[in-house]
């Protein structure tokens, strides 16, 4: 059996932060996008609002700004390593997160089969954010849709690997889910559960690992 493995970005493979949180970070907008993070986590804003907000905190956003911040995130130790593993299996890796797609579709250089996020201009801005293009949490699942059409699986055969609310709807249909330093009210529905900082170790929890992706 074919198995496609769906991952968060936000909170799931980095640690205790987010793309928005680093790629601020860079620009020295620390406390701006605290504020906009909390309102955005007590569900005080909508996907498409928050991401019209970041738009306009990042006005002075370049490439290398991304560059540095996706270099200097706190990622967990270990995806290059189980991505690999998935691969040599015959099974696929994607990411799906609600962050802007030119951050997220970094990851492929690291060996996902996919990368999707909310649709961002290109960096530097010259236009506004479609908010048409902004992923939300029922938005992960059509993505996620689309991605087994592509690779010829169903839902029945996918792993979820999230860590907040808007996870839930994806693991509410697909079978195995794995919920990574998460909120208790994931935590609560998920068939799997890990806290810590190697993605290995989550990994090996929906299936053997060979000797090469053993956690360290």
């Amino acid at each position: 059996m074919t198995t496609l493995h769906l991952f968060d970005l936000d909170g799931t493979l980095m640690y205790g932060s987010s793309a928005p949180v680093q790629i601020s970070h860079q620009l020295g907008l620390s406390a701006e996008i605290a504020a906009l993070e909390r309102a955005f986590g007590a569900q005080k804003m909508e996907p498409h609002q928050f991401s019209t907000a970041v738009h306009a905190l990042w006005a002075d956003l370049t490439p290398a700004h991304v560059r540095a911040a996706f270099d200097g995130s706190p990622w967990l130790a270990g995806i290059r390593d189980v991505w690999r593993e998935i691969r040599e299996r015959g099974d696929y890796c994607a990411v799906i997160s609600l962050s802007p797609s030119f951050f997220v579709e970094l990851l492929l250089e690291w060996g996902a089969h996919a990368a999707h996020g909310s649709v961002f201009p290109e960096v530097p801005f010259t236009r506004p954010v479609d908010t048409a293009g902004i992923l939300t949490p029922q938005g992960k699942v059509t993505v996620a849709d689309r991605l087994c059409e592509r690779f010829g699986v169903s839902r029945g055969d996918c792993v979820a690997y999230g860590d907040s609310v808007t996870d839930s709807v994806l693991f509410e249909v697909v079978p195995v889910s794995v919920a990574v330093n998460a909120r208790p009210y994931l935590a609560e529905r998920a068939t799997h559960v890990y806290e810590g900082r190697d993605l290995r170790e989550a990994y090996q929890l929906v299936g053997v690992a060979r000797p090469g992706v053993e956690a360290s």
